[in-house]
């Protein structure tokens, strides 16, 4: 699946973001990933330097 910015997700990812996002009762795949993404940038906003963003990033796995 394609979103406006080019964003490819693999197909067993989309399976359960599909899954998911039906669950927890969100009318769209589109909308339950802005949600996530809208939370995880919520708690990166929190930090108070690039240092600390870093550190939240590499606690969440995102970077090494």
């Amino acid at each position: 699946m394609f979103f406006g910015s080019g964003i490819k997700l693999d197909k067993a990812l989309l399976e359960k973001v599909r899954k998911y996002s039906e669950i927890a009762g969100y009318s769209s795949v589109e909308e339950f990933i802005t949600n996530a993404l809208e939370k995880e940038i919520a708690q990166l906003e929190e930090a108070d330097s690039e240092e600390d963003i870093k550190k939240k990033l590499q606690g969440l796995g995102y970077i090494s």
